[in-house]
């Protein structure tokens, strides 16, 4: 599947880091750099914009690596790119770690993911289908 992209970073366009890749990781465009203090969030501009076929989305992730080193994650994970979106990429950091952590121009910041999706037709109605499960959720099951 090919995705039209229009970059207007300095960056490369996104890739795949290894062969067996997900995701695309996605890299800050910035004037200067951005130090995320404790609980402090960031709209980061990627300098991207894509046109997604029908029926996909891009979903854009925490990098697990930020995440467990640095605590810096995505807020609203996963993001979701719809097809008809057509402005600029960029991605909600938070630090939720109680140390500074600072930002640079091409920094890897989140891993994009593009999927297909379908489009649901909700029926109204005044039950549901039984099923072994039924209403339990939340860890229900437990932990062992």
């Amino acid at each position: 599947m090919k995705v039209r992209i229009i970059n207007n970073s300095s960056n490369p366009l996104p890739s795949y880091e290894t062969d067996l890749s997900a995701g695309m990781d996605l890299r800050a465009n910035l004037k200067e750099d951005i130090t995320l203090k404790p609980l402090e969030r960031h709209l980061t501009p990627t300098g991207l914009h894509i046109e997604l076929p029908e029926g996909f989305e891009a979903q854009v992730r925490p990098r697990s690596g930020l995440a467990h080193k640095h605590g810096i994650s995505v807020l609203n994970t996963p993001g979701t790119i719809d097809a008809d979106y057509r402005g600029e990429i960029k991605v909600i950091l938070i630090n939720l770690s109680n140390q500074e952590y600072t930002i640079k121009n091409g920094d890897r910041i989140a891993q994009m993911i593009i999927s297909k999706h379908e489009r649901a037709e909700l029926e109204a109605t005044d039950n549901l289908n039984n099923t072994k499960r039924g209403e339990g959720g939340f860890g229900h099951t437990g932990t062992n």
